[in-house]
């Protein structure tokens, strides 16, 4: 398809209230059937960005996983977002890509907060994951992955044409937020976008939002708010088609491994 309609769903979370997030996001999402493609969510979506896995992560395919596949099914639209999963005897921050037919991949985040401790209580994940979409081809991402260029990196130039990352990024570091989503989106040669919670978190650590959607140039599709919203933006594919062949930077790349 030469557009697609990507919905970024900004909010506040209530702390470790699976419950409680699962209805109020229901709410926000029920209008948007039939007028979307994606919807994307914040990263741990439904409890905050939780270091209490041992009390609050869920068994993986549990019961935010049937949510998303319920909605996702009764909206007809994919969905993402990240939550604190637990599968064996290790704890992710794994991000679900759900589609209206049931399938669904994960990514669990490769890159954790360590200033948050956060590699104290999750592992790591070992692979990137490249999803398609109406012919749109998706690299979804989680929070702290944002500073990690190399992890994000669009190698081919043509791996992938949009670029997500979900995420719980603190108000006091929004100029990074701000200016490293240009950055992706630039160098990459691709749609980039950021979904960000408001609010304050279960421990005082404030969010301000400034979820973005980017074009290939760094340019915003739309404005940055400190307010909740739910905002749908059409990503337009010749735009981009055009921007590759006439700036075909990823030509002169370094080539590079990751072990």
């Amino acid at each position: 398809m030469s557009h697609l309609r990507v919905t970024l769903v900004q909010t506040d979370l209530a702390w470790q209230d699976p419950a409680a997030n699962r209805h109020a996001l229901a709410e926000k999402l029920r209008p948007l059937a039939g007028s979307t493609d994606l919807i994307v969510l914040p990263e741990m979506f439904s409890t905050g960005f939780t270091m209490q896995p041992e009390t609050q992560a869920e068994v993986a395919g549990g019961p935010t996983i049937e949510w998303l596949q319920e909605l996702a099914a009764a909206l007809k639209v994919t969905i993402t977002g990240s939550v604190s999963t637990r599968d064996g005897n290790r704890c992710y921050n794994r991000l679900t890509w759900m589609r209206p037919d049931g399938t669904s991949d994960t990514y669990d985040k490769r890159h954790l907060f360590r200033m948050g401790r956060e590699h104290e209580h999750y592992a790591g994940g070992e692979g990137r994951l490249i999803v398609e979409l109406n012919g749109w081809r998706i690299c979804p991402l989680v929070c702290y992955d944002l500073r990690f260029p190399v992890w994000s990196r669009n190698r081919s130039g043509t791996d992938y044409d949009l670029l997500i990352y979900v995420a719980n990024w603190p108000a006091r570091r929004r100029y990074a937020w701000q200016t490293l989503l240009k950055a992706r989106a630039i160098e990459n040669l691709s749609y980039c976008i950021g979904v960000n919670r408001v609010g304050a978190d279960g421990q005082g650590i404030e969010h301000s939002g400034d979820s973005a959607a980017l074009d290939y140039l760094g340019q915003p599709l739309m404005p940055e708010s400190e307010q909740a919203f739910v905002q749908t933006v059409t990503l337009d594919r010749a735009g981009l088609d055009e921007h590759r062949r006439r700036f075909p930077a990823h030509l002169d790349a370094d080539a590079f491994e990751l072990k």
